[in-house]
């Protein structure tokens, strides 16, 4: 039940009030004159204020201040028989809610008494979502609380609020993305665009243009211009996925953009300026990739100005029963099925597991065993493939149990994983070159290491 302070020095009127409003099922304070008022304006019980404009020893804009300064959201409602458009603008550029005028319409009073209350209620909503959000650990939807992990969420909260370019390590599978769109979110730029890019996801010959844009005329199919995505990112983040798989043509470019702040369109005649924060990461070593002559020294010494490593799964493996109790709720909610418990003996079996596909491949299983498990409870045997010590794509891992087509398949998975694993050492993790030796699509070999959470060393 709602609070309300009836600042009137008529006795009649404010009695009436108080009957009126107590009617509509509201608690009601009275004041005689402006100092009550004041004081009592300072209790936080009060949720609204009514208040008289012309009052003894302190008038009505006087309550308006002292109730602003005691509670800044609560509405405060102005009334007067003196109504003219001079005091109604000075109330409201002191914060009022609304101002009426006396005679009293005590039902367009009852309206803005609700409107008052309600948008009271949705601005408060509205700071404890943006609190709850920003609690999140300072970063938004990373779990974990290991040592090294929090040495990662402190070292993302330190460099998010600066424009420096940050490099993200790590293997694949450990969530360099979502790391990526924390430092965004926790910026500056966060209310411009973060703008995603899979350097390894987009051909060679496109990315030129997905990321610099082209004029009309500029190739072959180009039948109007396009705006470049690091264009478009203008003031905002880009976050370069898979640096290591950029050409050394496009690289020479990107190194231009971040020392000179512009960018040339595929056949444009002029530079255009841009304001940008770039965010790369590799699940390459870098610094091999420059002695081999893959990668760009400049470049690469451009872009680790502030590197962060983020750890494999294996290397945090405390933070295994939260990571999967999150994921336990997250497809609870998205699959549209109980929630399900898990045992200490299913836990013990994640831990020992050497995850090479990190938190995507725990992800990936908790995801299986949600829609295998019939009961309440996950056991070992909705795991899939079996963690517990032994690696994805040994045979001996393959369950002698079930059909033959069932043996097959997961044989299958096994030689296709160890043969993409080798064509990708072979290669030093270009996965375009990969694609020419296995004869299969990019989009294919992308779906295949996903799935099967390969490493791209």
């Amino acid at each position: 039940m709602e609070t309300i302070l009836i600042v009137e020095d008529k006795a009649s009127m404010a009695e009436m009030l108080k009957e009126t409003l107590e009617l509509s099922g509201y608690e009601v304070l009275i004041a005689a004159d402006g100092a009550e008022g004041i004081k009592a304006s300072k209790q936080s019980i009060v949720d609204l204020v009514i208040t008289d404009l012309r009052l003894p020893k302190k008038n009505g804009l006087e309550v308006l201040k002292a109730s602003k300064d005691a509670n800044p959201l609560r509405p405060v409602i102005v009334m007067t028989a003196y109504g003219s458009i001079e005091n109604a603008v000075h109330a409201m550029k002191l914060g009022a809610f609304d101002f009426i005028t006396k005679p009293l319409d005590t039902d367009y009073l009852q309206i803005l008494i609700d409107r008052s209350l309600e948008n009271h209620r949705l601005v408060a909503e509205n700071i404890l979502l943006k609190d709850l959000h920003s609690l999140r650990m300072g970063v938004p939807d990373i779990i974990g609380m290991s040592p090294r992990m929090a040495d990662v969420a402190g070292n993302i909260q330190r460099v998010a609020t600066a424009k420096t370019t940050v490099l993200l390590l790590g293997e694949s599978g450990t969530g360099k993305e979502l790391f990526a769109r924390a430092i965004h979110d926790l910026s500056p730029r966060n209310a411009h665009p973060y703008v995603p890019i899979n350097c390894a996801a987009i051909p060679g010959e496109l990315l030129e243009s997905e990321l610099y844009g082209h004029e009309k005329g500029a190739f072959t199919g180009a039948g109007e211009r396009k705006i470049g995505k690091l264009e478009l990112a203008h003031r905002g983040t880009v976050f370069l996925d898979e640096i290591g798989e950029m050409d050394m043509a496009l690289q020479s470019k990107l190194l231009r953009a971040l020392q000179e702040g512009e960018i040339d369109r595929v056949g444009g005649a002029g530079s255009v300026k841009i304001d940008i924060r770039i965010i790369a990461a590799s699940n390459r070593d870098l610094e091999t990739a420059v002695a081999d002559g893959s990668f760009r020294e400049d470049l690469y010494y451009r872009l680790s100005v502030f590197p962060i490593t983020i750890p494999p799964l294996r290397d945090r493996k405390e933070d295994i029963p939260a990571l999967v109790e999150h994921f336990i709720s997250k497809f609870s909610t998205e699959l549209n099925i109980p929630h399900k418990k898990i045992t200490p003996e299913v836990i013990d079996k994640l831990k020992n597991y050497p995850w090479k596909g990190n938190v995507r491949e725990l992800e990936n299983v908790i995801e299986r065993a949600m829609i295998l498990c019939d009961g309440d409870t996950i056991t070992p045997g909705e795991l899939s493939p079996a963690p517990g010590g032994v690696p994805v794509e040994t045979l001996d891992g393959i369950s002698m149990d079930g059909t033959l087509d069932e043996a097959a398949k997961a044989a299958l998975r096994i030689a296709e994983s160890r043969r993409i694993r080798k064509a990708l050492d072979e290669t030093h993790g270009n996965k375009t070159k990969a694609v020419e030796i296995l004869k299969v699509s990019y989009k294919t070999l992308l779906t295949k290491i996903k799935d099967y959470g390969i490493e791209n060393k």
